[in-house]
């Protein structure tokens, strides 16, 4: 085993993925056991006047006579196969009922990284060269107030913004038709990918400013500007590599965050992602949705974090030297 305990950047990448499976494990375990609390599928499909028998078959026909442990390990073999069960309330397999809300989501997402790590990143760098003055002072502040609003007061303000009698520009909600592309209805995908990069900016934006001061007032700089390189060579070379990595961790959790609490975005917006389909699942009792959904999102959270370390390795030498 000594592959595991050596073999720089492949042995963490090694180490890091056996440790999310690990993870991944015990998050089916959770999932499984929460589930069971929402009560018995089949007496919720059939109603309370469900006679016994036909409660018994529609028990055996979803497998749900079996003890609680062998139903685990069939749930189980059956994500490991690529087998997400079949929805109960549309009698249709979870992956064709989930893959176009969770390509919607992830269109959000994606938009709202794409415009919100930059951002950041700038934001917090320009503030850490010019910290205690004006500019740095003003960002601060309203970094500050945006990370103490909810997701949802943001949208709300938005919405009253935007597209009410203030300017009107945009479409207070985001429907769109079944069958059709986020990216096709651009003007209505505008006020959800900015409330979720509202909802990110400012604890990244935060983390950089601290990261870059940090590394700035480090000695291997103060070197490097005795040596007279020229400042903007000390910042790209030298302190922005070293600064951006924390930036990768905050940034991987705020995303990973965003999968889970892009629920409440979407229900305000009225848009068809995973949000709305958690919700109707869990209102109509349809387990294996709630199961799948909670598993994509745990193992989203699992991936974010590998990749997370990974980069931070990969752009700061100093830990680059370590493995």
């Amino acid at each position: 085993m000594k592959w595991l305990r050596g073999g720089g950047i492949v042995g963490f990448i090694i180490r890091r993925i056996l440790l999310g499976l690990l993870v991944m494990f015990l998050v089916s375990i959770i999932v499984f056991a929460s589930t069971q609390a929402l009560g018995d599928p089949a007496r919720a499909i059939l109603g309370r006047d469900a006679t016994p028998d036909r409660l018994a078959a529609l028990q055996k026909e979803l497998n749900l006579d079996q003890n609680v442990v062998g139903q685990y390990f069939q749930w189980l073999s059956g994500l490991l196969h690529g087998n997400l069960g079949t929805s109960l309330a549309s009698q249709q397999p979870v992956s064709n009922a989930l893959g176009p809300r969770l390509v919607s989501s992830i269109v959000l997402v994606i938009l709202a990284a794409v415009i919100s790590i930059p951002l950041s990143i700038a934001i917090g760098s320009y503030a850490a060269l010019h910290r205690e003055k004006g500019f740095d002072t003003v960002v601060s502040n309203v970094m500050l107030a945006l990370a103490s609003l909810p997701e949802f007061v943001v949208a709300l303000l938005l919405v009253i913004l935007f597209s009410t009698s203030v300017f009107h520009w945009l479409p207070a909600i985001s429907p769109v038709p079944p069958g059709h592309r986020a990216w096709e209805y651009p003007d209505e995908l505008i006020l959800p990918v900015l409330t979720l990069a509202f909802a990110v900016t400012p604890y990244v934006s935060r983390i950089m400013r601290a990261s870059m001061i940090e590394v700035l007032e480090s000695d291997y700089v103060e070197m490097a500007r005795l040596k007279g390189l020229s400042e903007r060579t000390v910042l790209y070379r030298h302190a922005l590599p070293n600064a951006i990595g924390p930036v990768f961790q905050v940034a991987a959790i705020s995303l990973a965050y965003l999968a889970g609490g892009i629920v409440v975005i979407e229900y305000v917006f009225n848009y068809p992602g995973i949000g709305s389909e958690l919700v109707d699942a869990v209102v109509n009792h349809d387990i294996p949705v709630v199961q799948a959904l909670a598993i994509l999102i745990a193992g989203l959270y699992v991936l974010l974090n590998l990749l997370a370390d990974v980069a931070t390795i990969l752009v700061t030498p100093r830990l680059r030297t370590r493995l």
